[in-house]
């Protein structure tokens, strides 16, 4: 491995370092560990550099933010630019030898966090529109680790800002029983106090832990589709189909400017867990095998597939009836707030 490539590993390692150590802090105390000053991977901090219209570029960098069909990255200068995808772009990893091609990937492979050389020509809106993607099969591997631990800080950004507002609905209930209890007033509105006090931290915590999340903070789910398996199967079967037509009829009537599609697998206890974790990312694969062939939906759409195994279940596994739930694969239609809103 080359100087080069050794220090974007590094730099990797430092960034999933970071986010699980003040992800971790925040989960414990409640604060965190440490006050990072602003990163050059935050994207929104920079301004993204227009790339001339017809002309030709070749430029290593780390992906920043992903969008439905683009996403943004840093050069190793610092520069900001935005890569369009087409259905033409092609993402391969490197070469590991004379005689040894790289390995084929789709769009979605495009993570936050990956090291990558983009190859393209800029287009009239100053985006780089790729022809070709390389990047190492470690860096990918390192960026999926980023993801997966940055995935479950979602769902606990939501349940902090559930906590927030019922924080300030305590505090509007003290304030009323102030008004009706004068001796009561001067202890109801220290606890308001208290309450709105805890309530801004959580919500200065909450916000930090959504700074780290990737490129979906921005997306607002629209829709979640449910699609049923048999027992150790990833095989889609009758009724998951007409599951998939029914909403994919559905969208058809919508506006889906700016959205994408996460599809992402699940399983029931029965069997070994790793077992479980491959047969869901299977069934994921599945899902969007048929999405792509029978509903022509565009790869470049689709948010890299993940499978849970037989983490997050919705019912119990003690029962058949709750292990028939949690064999699964959660369609999630997701819009970008920014470009939904310039719809017309």
């Amino acid at each position: 491995m080359t100087n080069h490539k050794k220090s974007g590993w590094l730099a990797l390692a430092a960034l999933v370092f970071m986010l699980i150590t003040t992800a971790d802090a925040v989960a414990k105390h409640g604060h965190p560990a440490i006050q990072p000053p602003i990163q050059p991977q935050d994207a929104t901090a920079q301004q993204v550099q227009a790339v001339p219209a017809g002309q030709s570029q070749k430029i290593t960098g780390i992906v920043l933010k992903r969008n439905g069909d683009s996403f943004t990255f840093s050069d190793q200068a610092g520069v900001v630019r935005e890569v369009a995808l087409t259905p033409r772009t092609e993402v391969k990893s490197q070469k590991k030898g004379v005689f040894r091609g790289g390995k084929e990937y789709g769009v979605s492979y495009i993570l936050r966090g990956l090291r990558l050389e983009v190859s393209g020509v800029g287009n009239t809106q100053g985006q780089l529109v790729a022809d070709k993607i390389k990047f190492e099969d470690d860096d990918l591997r390192t960026a999926q680790a980023l993801q997966s631990r940055l995935a479950p800080l979602e769902a606990q950004a939501e349940a902090d800002r559930k906590r927030i507002a019922a924080a300030e609905e305590e505090a509007r209930r003290l304030a009323r029983e102030s008004e009706e209890n004068a001796a009561a007033a001067t202890r109801a509105q220290a606890a308001a106090s208290e309450a709105q006090d805890t309530a801004s931290e959580a919500l200065r915590l909450a916000t930090i832990a959504n700074n780290r999340i990737n490129g979906l903070d921005d997306y607002d789910p629209v829709r979640t589709i449910t699609v049923a398996f048999a027992v150790g199967s990833s095989a889609l079967g009758p009724k998951g189909k007409i599951t998939i037509d029914t909403a994919a009829a559905w969208v058809k009537t919508q506006n889906t400017k700016g959205w994408v599609v996460a599809v992402v697998g699940f399983a029931d206890t029965t069997g070994q867990t790793e077992a479980n974790r491959r047969l869901s990312e299977r069934r994921a694969n599945s899902v969007i095998g048929y999405l792509v062939q029978k509903h022509n939906l565009p790869l470049q759409r689709l948010v890299q597939p993940f499978g849970y195994g037989e983490n997050k279940p919705v019912a119990e596994n003690t029962t058949e009836e709750g292990r028939a739930k949690n064999r699964r694969v959660e369609i999630r239609l997701l819009v970008n707030k920014g470009i939904a809103n310039t719809a017309p």
